[in-house]
């Protein structure tokens, strides 16, 4: 894959023309790449202790993925960046985050911090596929591009850094924990940098009533409705496994409608 952002094409206010919207997608794009990185280290520390074969395959479709995920991000954050955006100072940040945490927590919390995680790329992956509404505010063909192909292949992979967890003896306990941990440094993480992003937009600043409206609507996005608050805290249910949300149709539907023999996306892949 290889997506490119014309300058006519990629404006300033990117998402819809929404100021905070275009700020959050653009702070989620920046902890991409070397997200991905970490959820690759984390699964691969533990390839030679998985014992289903099966699942040793999905491991190397993993990694795969995510490493194109990462280089494409990063291909997008640097056009956000000549925008203005501070995409590379949020990369660079993650980066550190990551790596520290790697080294004072241990490699089963790491894997643990990965699954959790990938509930959370998950969920917002399939709300884009499934909510119309959610993929009208991509309004730019491009990066709307980018995000269905990575939301496809997020949900194809939603479980397996679950599953490599589980099949080397991962508990409940820290999987709870870690997800909880996780999700508060998340949310103040993106909170965190979505504000520092706002407050360095000149634009944004000059507009003050058209920012305020913008920041209100937040509230109505789609990414942020009851029912993607209950899919998210479901991780916390015994027993949980990421599969309980099938989504199997919704998979098979965008893969054609990406990959299929019209699809959108065929003409983007690339063979050896």
């Amino acid at each position: 894959m290889a997506f490119e952002y014309p300058t006519d094409q990629v404006q300033k206010y990117f998402v819809a023309g929404d100021v905070a919207m275009s700020h959050v997608v653009a702070m989620l794009s920046a902890m991409f790449p070397n997200g991905e990185d970490f959820f690759v280290r984390s699964v691969r520390s533990w390839r030679d202790d998985i014992t289903d074969a099966h699942l040793r395959d999905q491991v190397r479709g993993f990694i795969g993925q995510e490493a194109m995920h990462g280089r494409e991000h990063r291909e997008l954050n640097d056009r956000l960046a000549a925008m203005g955006y501070p995409t590379k100072g949020v990369e660079k940040l993650v980066d550190r985050s990551l790596r520290f945490r790697e080294r004072i927590q241990g490699r089963r919390a790491n894997l643990a911090v990965t699954a959790a995680l990938e509930h959370y790329t998950a969920t917002l992956a399939e709300t884009l596929l499934s909510n119309e509404e959610a993929r009208a505010m991509f309004d730019v063909p491009e990066v709307r591009s980018l995000f269905l192909w990575h939301a496809l292949e997020e949900s194809e992979h939603k479980a397996v850094a679950f599953d490599v967890y589980r099949n080397t003896g991962g508990g409940e306990r820290l999987r709870r924990l870690m997800m909880n941990v996780t999700t508060a440094l998340f949310l103040l993480a993106l909170v965190g940098t979505t504000t520092v992003s706002i407050l360095k937009d000149p634009t944004a600043r000059r507009h003050p009533v058209r920012l305020a409206r913008s920041l209100a609507g937040l509230r109505r996005s789609p990414f942020v409705t009851g029912d993607v608050a209950r899919r998210i805290r479901d991780y916390n249910r015994p027993g949980f496994h990421p599969d309980d949300h099938d989504a199997a149709e919704l998979v098979e539907r965008w893969r054609s409608e990406l990959f299929g023999t019209d699809g959108s996306l065929t003409s983007r892949l690339k063979t050896a």
